[in-house]
């Protein structure tokens, strides 16, 4: 059985601990939570040095913690060697009523990051599930264009043996 290191990044209190403890409840994967507060700015990197996947997490009912995704997506980049594997999550979307951010502006946002978006709630449990296995997915197909395999779900086409025949 695989299993994939993913670092949760993003501000405090955007419900980066909610998520994981959310997911892991009954999962193979290990997340590996993330301080946002900067004085944990060098164990973040040795966080990010170690994953395999990233979440960067921003709540939608708090426009600072969008606008400070930059740095985290920056401190990423900056630490792994290659081009990470990343989602953009807009969590608390079941405080709709308390919203700062738009979908749009996360999609837009995510488009410009050229990652996957999706909008969550760790409280209701809303698209948890999908996040992680949809990132556990790309990981998964990474490794295998990494290793030459076809991606999953798609069969693997047999070459047709003729029969020598020596006359």
């Amino acid at each position: 059985m695989d299993s994939w290191r993913v670092a949760v990044l993003g501000d405090g209190g955007v419900g980066k601990t909610a998520l994981a403890v959310q997911f892991t409840l009954n999962c193979f994967v290990e997340v590996i939570d993330t301080a946002g507060q900067e004085e944990y700015a060098t164990l973040r990197d040795q966080w990010v040095r170690e994953g395999q996947g990233f979440i960067l997490v921003y709540s939608i009912a708090s426009r600072a913690t969008f606008d400070r995704l930059e740095v985290f997506r920056q401190s990423m980049m900056r630490v792994k060697r290659q081009k990470p594997i990343f989602m953009l999550v807009g969590n608390k979307c079941d405080k709709a009523y308390e919203r700062e951010v738009s979908k749009e502006e996360g999609m837009a946002l995510a488009k410009s990051f050229g990652c996957e978006f999706l909008e969550t709630s760790a409280k209701t449990a809303q698209n948890v599930e999908r996040l992680f296995t949809t990132l556990v997915r790309m990981l998964r197909n990474t490794k295998q264009a990494e290793q030459g395999a076809p991606p999953p779900g798609r069969p693997v086409k047999e070459e047709r043996r003729r029969k020598c025949i020596i006359m």
